[in-house]
């Protein structure tokens, strides 16, 4: 690229579109944290699953297993599972059958 990090628009290469990538990592290979927290929550317990590389439908399908498998209500916010109370064993044993390698975090 020359200096100054412009380029020509007539080349036919800088016409071309990149490939969309729709490989992400295999569930497999996913290292999946589960946390209990309380923080900003009144007090409360809640569990939060954080690095999940999954698009918004298969986060919420997930999310729909663990609270039918737990018993409890949960939501999705900022690609984070959070489920109500300390059910951190409940999901650490569901991800596994799910195929996640799923890792207790925190306290």
């Amino acid at each position: 690229m020359p200096k100054g990090g412009w380029r020509e628009f007539s080349s036919s290469e800088s016409l071309q579109r990149p490939e969309p990538t729709t490989a992400g990592t295999p569930r497999s290979q996913q290292i999946v944290r589960v946390q209990p927290t309380r923080g900003g929550k009144g007090g409360k317990t809640v569990t939060v699953i954080r690095g999940l590389q999954l698009d918004n439908a298969e986060i919420k399908a997930l999310l729909k297993k663990l609270k039918n498998r737990i018993g409890s209500g949960g939501t999705v916010k900022e690609g984070e599972i959070e489920l109500q109370g300390d059910q951190v064993d409940l999901a650490l044993e569901l991800l596994t059958q799910e195929g996640f390698r799923p890792k207790r975090s925190g306290g």
